[in-house]
């Protein structure tokens, strides 16, 4: 059993040359008792992006509040709260943020792909 809040949760700003304003918080996942599956919150500040790539897992994603883009397969989505969508294993996708404000997200994956 685990109950906190995403305040209480630690931040990790992403440190990588690829990346531009990324903080990452696990919200449950293995070590709350999730096995298989991490529940991520991701902030990205004005400007903020992650770099097209790939990997060999899914993920969903579920807007909370700000303006993004998602890129995949060529195309570009645009996120606002509530958005949600779901990206294949091994589509090309890209992550920003779109708007003047903070741009905040949920992001679930297998446990293997937590990295």
């Amino acid at each position: 059993m685990f109950v906190s809040h995403r305040d209480e949760i630690e931040k990790k700003t992403i440190e990588n040359p690829a990346l531009k304003g990324v903080t990452k918080q696990v919200l449950i996942g293995p070590e709350q008792g999730w096995k298989d599956y991490v529940m991520r919150l991701f902030t990205l500040t004005k400007g903020g992006y992650a770099p097209r790539h790939t990997h060999p897992w899914q993920h969903i994603m579920y807007v909370v509040e700000g303006e993004g883009r998602l890129f995949m397969n060529g195309i570009d989505y645009p996120l606002v709260p509530g958005s949600v969508s779901y990206v294949p294993a091994e589509v090309e996708h890209q992550v920003m943020n779109a708007g003047d404000a903070k741009f905040v997200f949920i992001c679930i994956v297998p446990e293997f792909g937590d990295k």
